[in-house]
């Protein structure tokens, strides 16, 4: 006897495989926030990085909650008002299906990316409270309304406009807001000369921004290739592929793009400057990303390849235009990033589509170009106009001297160099010497300028002869070590100031003869830089908690 086969449901089949499919890709959309931190991390200095984590973090999580309660059902109404779509105001409150609200995780982190941009381009001066009242304003109105035009089947979308995964609507539109707010801002301080030229303020860590560069690829194939959101369909009771009859272009433009925006801008920079920017070739990257975005779906294999590249290879010349010309402070390059490489991607679209070239398609992408670009600089304008015009936009100029990491959160990203490698009062703390006075009576102050790197060897040493008790200062200068030349995005700038740890150390009861040699043996590493000692008598000495003087306050 056979046994009958198992009966199932195709619908069920699908619907379960379906919401798998678009839960692990919102999952990996989501996680291109930590590309996103260490990108912008690595690219501001290092006085401003607890500051940009946090707006990374508060991007996320006051724009989702903004999107829940009224961002996505305003991009439904504006969707129907505009055009053919229908509106649902209040429907991410109805938990009469829960599985809706995987449709709604899959848009709120496409609006949370679109969010998150804005942050690397007003990085360094703005304010806190603007930045997060200004990311809630974009997830419940300026992003929806966006998105009510086009995927809200509004009057864009009927209008023929078409962009797959968000090319212009999300990257586009985050780089134009971007600009426009650091416009409004105006640039950091020092960024520009009296006479207009630009001074170049490098990030504090390239590793940190290549290394947000290949978390945003990994999660962009989720971004793109997990907009065929529909694995399975139901075709006269039986399955069938839904979306997935073409994922395999869209994974394939995505990654011919990406690695075409890399080499475009390598070329570009080298044209340039005669060198391979690393962190242009980074950028680029993330531009053939970007510029294959919109179009990953419809694109033949070489349209991939050509849209990438030109994305990439525009990167160094829109940077530099937005830098020189317009005198726009852009600190994480996110206008030619993703402003104008999701213009140039969305406009090349019918150029290399599979369905061929048509006037009506072109037509259409440059009008839906044009009206989210005007859109998106009109209310984010107004918004940043608002808080400047209130005196509410930017930190004051003491603080953003200071740096963003102490004035607006009271912390340091890199506190004293490290963590302190003796205990005080520890077994080596204390040296008992019974001959003759040392420094014959006197208060002697050695000051020592080393590398930053043998800062804990120099410690440790100190503490062995007796002397734990220093001050430690970042400081910058310059002896015998050789200028070197530095290049950042593309363009160079003398390093004739080296980075050194400037420690000072007062002592009686111990000899500066021998706290002079600790430090020198501990900081020597036989290469010029290694720094100088300077030994200088103290007049006097007081404690402050006691009022003892002299040798006995030391």
């Amino acid at each position: 006897m056979t046994a009958a086969p198992m009966q199932v449901d195709p619908e069920v089949l699908a619907n379960g495989v379906n919401l798998v499919w678009v839960l692990v890709v919102s999952f990996l959309i989501f996680f291109m926030h930590a590309g996103f931190a260490m990108l912008e991390a690595g690219q501001v200095r290092s006085k401003n990085v607890a500051n940009q984590l946090t707006k990374n973090l508060l991007t996320w999580s006051v724009g989702v909650v903004a999107f829940f309660f009224v961002g996505a059902g305003l991009s439904s109404v504006v969707g129907a008002v505009t055009g053919a779509g229908e509106a649902a105001a209040f429907a991410t409150l109805d938990g009469g299906d829960p599985n809706a609200w995987v449709d709604w995780l899959f848009g709120a982190v496409f609006a949370m990316t679109a969010a998150t941009i804005v942050s690397g381009a007003v990085a360094g001066r703005v304010k806190l409270r603007a930045y997060v009242s200004y990311t809630l304003l974009l997830a419940a109105v300026i992003y929806p309304v966006v998105t009510g035009f086009t995927w809200g089947l509004g009057f864009l979308e009927q209008l023929g406009f078409t962009d797959f995964a968000g090319g212009m609507i999300v990257h586009g539109m985050g780089g134009v807001a971007g600009l426009t707010a650091a416009y409004v801002l105006g640039p950091r301080l020092e960024r520009y000369n009296d006479d207009g030229s630009a001074n170049v303020i490098p990030g504090h860590s390239l590793t940190f921004a290549v290394l947000g560069t290949l978390v945003l690829a990994f999660g962009w194939y989720g971004f793109n290739v997990g907009t065929a959101a529909t694995v399975f369909a139901v075709e006269d009771g039986a399955l069938a592929l839904g979306d997935f009859a073409y994922v395999g272009r869209v994974a394939l433009n995505t990654t011919l793009g990406m690695a075409a925006g890399a080499v475009g801008a390598a070329a570009v920079s080298l044209y340039k400057t005669e060198k391979v920017d690393t962190l242009y070739v980074a950028n680029g990257l993330l531009a053939g990303l970007v510029g294959v975005t919109a179009s990953a779906d419809l694109l033949t294999w070489y349209g991939g390849i050509a849209s990438g590249f030109l994305a990439g290879a525009q990167l160094p010349i829109v940077f530099e235009f937005v830098e020189t010309r317009l005198k726009i402070d852009d600190v994480c390059a996110v206008f030619p990033v993703h402003g104008s490489a999701g213009m140039l991607g969305a406009i090349l679209l019918p150029f290399f589509s599979v369905e061929g070239f048509t006037v009506g398609q072109l037509i259409a992408q440059v009008v839906g170009v044009g009206v989210i670009t005007l859109w998106t600089v009109a209310a984010t304008g107004a918004v940043f106009g608002l808080f400047r015009a209130v005196g509410q936009a930017r930190v004051s100029r003491e603080h953003e001297l200071d740096g963003l990491d102490s004035a607006e959160h009271g912390v340091d990203t890199y506190p004293e160099f490290g963590r302190s490698d003796v205990t005080e009062g520890g077994a080596n703390a204390v040296r008992t010497d019974g001959g003759e006075l040392p420094n014959a009576g006197e208060i002697k102050l050695v000051t020592a300028v080393v590398r930053p790197d043998r800062l804990g060897e120099v410690k440790t040493a100190l503490a062995r002869v007796g002397a734990p008790s220093i001050t430690v200062t970042d400081v910058s200068g310059r002896g015998s070590q050789p200028a070197k030349t530095g290049q950042w995005r593309g363009e160079e700038y003398t390093v004739d100031l080296h980075q050194k740890a400037k420690i000072e150390c007062a002592v009686a009861d111990v000899p500066a003869d021998e706290v002079v040699e600790a430090i020198r043996e501990a900081a020597d590493t036989g290469e010029p830089g290694d720094g100088k000692i300077f030994v200088l008598p103290v007049e006097d000495a007081v404690q402050v908690r006691t009022g003892a003087r002299g040798t006995e306050a030391v």
